[in-house]
């Protein structure tokens, strides 16, 4: 097999050009096989491997919980499936904060042992040593800016971020240091539009939105929300494309009652 038989179509250098050119960019999260092929299969530009599979796929109320281990068996699953799409994957709380040694050896696990295209990192400013550290290593770093879920205890709450002047002004300003640092994007989750539509216009940096309005270069959102599968979460921003929570909840009843009856398996569906 030649080398660039294995590179996929999407890079991060497409992501410039899509930007430079005003092509929205599609991004979506996946965390096994079959899900990512099919999400692949229908043109995505990037999949995110995030953190997030704490809660859609191991019933965690926050993104902390979950470990570098389980992000690189998620990672690995998906990366096992994507032919074209950039593979984004999330470093996890605790594996980059603090110590840009801890950040680089985090980094280089996910890119070993999945062959992903890049790593996620939640932060600005005080993060910068490590995205840095990451980048000199050869490794593509995604900011993540405004409502940064791994802080939530921090936070106290998933409420609209930077609404405030100081707030605002230092997400601006973290933009432009991970802009100039080198990450190929940022994204921008649950701030208000026009600071959303300032930043995407200030940085050369793609601007991946997720709550944050239609003046990003692109958007996000959960796979797990957009098909439906989740009923209880409904924020502002989230456009359902599917409603599978009832098609999966009456396919498994009438499955049960199929069985139940006798009627499945019928004479057609034997050896």
């Amino acid at each position: 097999m030649s080398v660039e038989s294995t590179v996929r179509a999407v890079t991060t250098y497409r992501l410039t050009e899509m930007k430079q050119r005003g092509e929205k960019i599609a991004m979506l999260t996946s965390y096994d096989y079959s899900m990512a092929k099919i999400v692949d299969a229908a043109g995505i530009d990037v999949i995110l491997v995030g953190d997030s599979a704490a809660n859609v796929m191991a019933g965690y109320e926050t993104t902390v919980p979950i470990t570098l281990d389980m992000m690189i068996y998620h990672a690995r699953s998906v990366v096992r499936a994507v032919e074209r799409a950039l593979v984004v994957v999330d470093l996890p709380f605790g594996t980059y904060q603090g110590n840009s040694k801890v950040a680089l050896d985090s980094a280089i696990r996910i890119m070993k042992e999945t062959e992903a295209d890049a790593v996620k990192m939640e932060g600005g400013e005080e993060i910068l040593e490590s995205v840095q550290r990451i980048l000199s290593a050869g490794i593509p770093v995604m900011g993540h800016l405004g409502l940064t879920p791994q802080s939530i205890h921090k936070f106290g709450t998933y409420a609209v971020r930077a609404k405030e002047e100081a707030e605002a002004e230092k997400l601006l300003r973290d933009a432009h240091l991970l802009s100039e640092a080198g990450c190929f994007g940022i994204v921008l989750e649950k701030i208000p539009a026009a600071l959303a539509a300032r930043v995407t216009a200030e940085i050369p940096t793609p601007t991946i939105g997720i709550g944050a309005g239609a003046g990003c270069d692109g958007q996000v959102l959960v796979i797990h929300d957009m098909l439906g599968i989740n009923k209880g979460f409904s924020p502002r921003f989230l456009r359902r494309y599917a409603d599978l929570h009832t098609v999966m909840t009456d396919a498994v009843s009438q499955y049960v009652g199929d069985v139940k009856s006798g009627d499945f398996p019928n004479e057609k569906e034997q050896y």
